[in-house]
């Protein structure tokens, strides 16, 4: 069921291994920006950095000649591929194409949309190819887990993503589509303001409950958060903050586009004025225009006027206009009530006052802007404001460090998340009918008010005998046009569950359906059984059945309990990696709560039968399996095609960059160079008709070529400048060598030298040798035979021309000096043997027999039959274990 996966996954993230969660990402993804953050052991605990080091992204993707592009490239773009880059494109997040969101999307956009097969948006490109807004969303997605990946030297696989509380399940829906199509895996959705909480939370102690607002005033929506932050209980667990959601009030329609797009009105109404031209009329000039709006409201945030001015706007025509803020105020002059209203809703919705609000925290780029700030400072006073946050990345940091709470690799800091939802989720089924003429009679209930808590699950009790269908809806309108039914949930297979549960002994056996509230805000039924108690024959068991309550007969819910899930309060524990897998401590239910769930008997399986639920979505459906797996395909496509075009023009630059290397080595004008030495006439004119040749090629044909034809051209170069380079390496290696073969002969000398005086010494007073004779002439042979091959192949060396190949290479010279280097080492590492002791052959001597042993002893202790040092080696050898001194037999 696709509501559930959600929440499923949340559920068995603790069963998951360390090794998979290692990595956690959060995104903030806005209208306008992208902020990102990575949460890893070993890494520092900051905003990710795009491609150039900027700390937020641009949420823009579009394309530029078959390029795709992302960020301020795709931005820099639109007013040149108007058709071709899309942005803002948050507002389409699960919208309806008939939706007022997509009509007003429209006029800030030149974008084509089209209706897709879900009823839904999609985009379509200049050259045809149409897109769904999860599409473009993925690719956004996918672009941000790339530089994550690059940061983590490893890959990411964990998200957290920030939505507005208002989201409805088709909008959430549809954020989860994007993040399963870009590859990632939804560890939570979490909502704006309540990320804002835990980042605020951070760094700060609260002895005492206080109430803040978070006031968010983003590109879209103006959303006020009243969040009430108290110690956590240090009896029931570790001291902390218990963050808790009391009331949101909000605006979606109000933003920082609406500035832009008014802003953007008058600057097209002076331009109609003064050239007598439709601007409107032009994708290009409208595009560029919103770009000026954009900067100048930026302007305006800072000064009392300014200037605009636009080259080549349209019809080769540059236009130039004065904008006062005075202006810019009236142009939004009824929007001035909609920037405090969200306050006093939620101020309605947490049923408090002003009083009580310890500070108003300020977050998103629209706060900047001085009417809004003159709104809010009207409606709570100017000593409540508090700028002491972020106001534009404390949400991306606060969801990194909520997504850190989910996994087992970091002790945080323990904060405890209570959220809520703010729509009021009703569920609605048709009654048994009680004759075959009646008519069915619909009967709803209210299951999730506006404002339950976040994680809350609540059991419906049926007296049903058939299958059945429960309908979701949201009891009021979400935003004029969305649809109010949210998904249906089938219970099959009733009647052969209660057939089986009668035959078993049940009394009275009943449905019962489990609904859950998740804490990212997802709506699910997420079991449903069959249960009826076995009757008990016993004495026991009948005097219970004679003072027990009979079950309802009503079609009616029986009852509707608040069971608390397993992980209702969500408890954040560190910014410090932990090796150890202790999980992180678990919300506790309040006592009387847990009192009445001790008391409950426990329910056993012979009395409960699963049953299947069938969802579907008739109205507003979310991607599908398969339809998710088509999109992951077009997007794989994509970035193979992008990979191997990004091949080809490596292999391109590199083969290019190589033929005016080589253009630069023949250069008549470089004579003595060594390039010029190492090589031969005939070479160097051999390789002069393949360059010009190559040349030409690459400027008729380089547009058109493939890839392995640009590698083909540099290893055909390659080889030709192969055995020039190889002279030249062989010439600077040459001494080296040599030098190492003379140095291994002078110690094989010395050794042989003294290791044949030790060895008569030893055998002169009967002691025993580290090495026979036959050992040493072996040695000596070994020496002689390579002293003979070296002088030999050395005077022939001398005689060769620095363009000629080398009649003894260096590496054959190594492997011989090796050789001989073995030898010697294999006689030098050998161990003294122990000395033999003598025989006595008369007991009436003993004095003289020990001072003899220790005379032996003393002698084979005082005469070593070599030094207790090697041969000395030279130090900058690195091929060779061993080097003996400098020593030049020629």
């Amino acid at each position: 069921m696709r509501i559930m996966r959600c929440w499923t996954l949340l559920s068995l993230l603790a069963l998951v291994p360390q090794t998979t969660l290692a990595s956690v990402l959060a995104i903030d993804y806005g209208t306008d920006w992208i902020k990102a953050s990575l949460m890893k052991p070993g890494v520092p605990f900051d905003v990710l950095l795009n491609k150039d080091s900027k700390r937020k992204i641009q949420s823009a993707v579009g394309w530029k000649n078959g390029d795709r592009l992302f960020g301020g490239d795709a931005a820099a773009m639109a007013s040149r591929f108007p058709s071709d880059v899309f942005t803002a494109l948050k507002y389409l997040q699960g919208a309806p194409h008939d939706s007022e969101t997509v009509s007003f999307y429209a006029k800030i956009s030149p974008s084509e949309l089209t209706e897709t097969a879900r009823k839904t948006v999609g985009v379509k490109r200049s050259d045809g190819t149409e897109w769904s807004v999860e599409e473009l969303v993925a690719m956004q997605f996918a672009y941000v887990k790339e530089l994550a990946e690059a940061v983590a030297e490893e890959k990411v696989r964990d998200v957290v993503v920030t939505v507005p509380p208002f989201y409805s399940q088709g909008e959430r829906d549809a954020v989860v589509d994007a993040i399963e199509i870009s590859g990632l895996r939804t560890l939570a959705l979490i909502n704006d303001g309540t990320a804002v909480a835990v980042n605020y939370a951070m760094t700060r102690t609260f002895t005492t409950p206080e109430y803040h607002i978070i006031y968010d005033a983003g590109a879209s929506s103006i959303v006020a958060t009243i969040v009430s932050f108290a110690p956590v209980d240090s009896k029931s667990a570790a001291a902390g903050t218990h963050i808790s959601v009391a009331g949101v009030g909000y605006d979606r329609n109000t933003g920082g586009i609406e500035f832009d797009k008014r802003l953007r009105q008058m600057l097209v109404e002076t331009f109609n004025a003064k050239y007598k031209k439709d601007i409107r009329e032009d994708k290009k000039g409208m595009a560029k225009l919103w770009k000026e709006a954009g900067r100048v409201k930026a302007i305006l945030s800072a000064n009392t006027e300014a200037n605009s001015a636009v080259e080549s706007l349209a019809w080769d025509i540059d236009f130039r206009s004065k904008v006062t803020r005075a202006d810019f105020e009236n142009a939004c002059g009824d929007l001035k009530g909609k920037f405090a209203q969200p306050i006093y809703d939620a101020l309605h919705a947490a049923n408090l006052t002003l009083d009580q609000i310890s500070s108003v925290l300020l977050v998103g780029g629209t706060t900047r802007t001085p009417m809004v700030q003159n709104a809010v400072k009207a409606a709570v006073g100017a000593d409540k404001i508090a700028l002491n946050v972020n106001a534009d990345e404390a949400p991306v940091l606060g969801a990194a460090f909520y997504g850190a709470s989910l996994s087992r690799q970091f002790k945080t800091k323990n904060i405890k998340v209570s959220d809520i939802s703010l729509h009021d989720v009703e569920v609605g089924y048709f009654a048994a009918p009680t004759t075959s003429l009646s008519r069915p009679r619909s009967i709803s209930t209210l299951v999730f008010p506006a404002g339950s808590k976040a994680g809350t699950k609540k059991t419906l009790t049926f007296k049903r005998k058939e299958d059945f269908t429960l309908y979701f809806d949201y009891k009021h309108l979400i935003a004029p046009g969305y649809p109010q039914r949210m998904f249906e949930s089938e219970i099959v297979g009733i009647s052969e569950a209660l057939g089986n549960l009668t035959e078993r002994g049940a009394v009275d056996p009943v449905v019962k359906a489990t609904l859950m509230l998740s804490d990212s805000g997802f709506v699910s039924v997420s079991e449903a059984v069959a249960y009826g108690e076995i009757k008990d024959d016993s004495l026991t068991g009948k005097l219970k059945g004679l003072f027990g309550a009979g079950s309802s007969s009503s079609d009616e819910p029986t009852s509707s309990e608040n069971v608390p899930p397993r992980e209702s309060e969500t408890a954040i524990s560190s910014s410090s990696s932990s090796d150890s897998a202790a999980p992180t401590p678990s919300a506790k239910a309040n006592d009387t709560e847990a009192e009445k769930a001790e008391k409950k008997k426990a329910v056993s399986k012979e009395d409960t039968i699963k049953l299947k639920v069938v969802t579907t979505f008739p109205v507003l459906p979310p991607m599908s399996v398969e339809q998710k797996k088509e999109a992951r395909s077009r997007l794989r496509a994509i970035d193979q095609e992008e990979a191997a075009k990004t091949r080809k023009d490596e292999a391109r630059n590199t083969l290019e960059s190589y033929l005016y290397r080589l253009r630069d080595l023949l250069d008549e004008e470089n004579k003595d160079t060594p390039f010029k030495k190492c090589s031969k006439e005939s070479e160097r004119q051999a390789i002069t008709n393949k360059l010009e040749d190559s040349f030409n090629w690459l400027h008729d044909r380089g547009d058109v070529a493939e890839t392995s034809q640009f590698l083909d051209k540099r290893i055909t170069l390659e080889a030709m400048e192969k055995p020039i380079i190889h002279r030249y390496k062989e010439i600077e290696a040459f001494p080296q060598a040599l030098n190492n073969s003379q140095m291994w002969n002078w110690s094989t000398r010395l050794f042989l030298a003294e290791a044949r005086q030790n060895l008569t010494a030893e055998l002169e007073v009967d002691l025993p040798s580290k090495w026979t004779s036959d050992e040493l002439d072996g040695l000596e042979n070994t020496l002689k035979e390579h002293e003979s091959w070296l002088h030999t192949w050395v005077e022939q060396q001398k005689t060769v021309q620095p363009n000629e190949d080398p009649v003894i290479e260096t590496t054959e010279m190594r492997a011989r000096a090796k050789v001989l280097e073995t030898a010697l080492q294999k006689l030098y590492r050998r161990k003294v043997p122990k000395a033999r002791k003598p025989k006595t052959t008369s007991a009436a001597a003993p004095e003289s027999t020990a001072q003899a042993e220790d005379e032996s002893g003393e002698a084979a202790k005082d005469t070593p039959p070599v030094e207790d040092t090697p041969p000395e080696t030279p130090q900058g050898q690195q091929d060779e274990a061993q080097q003996p001194l400098k020593h030049d037999e020629l």
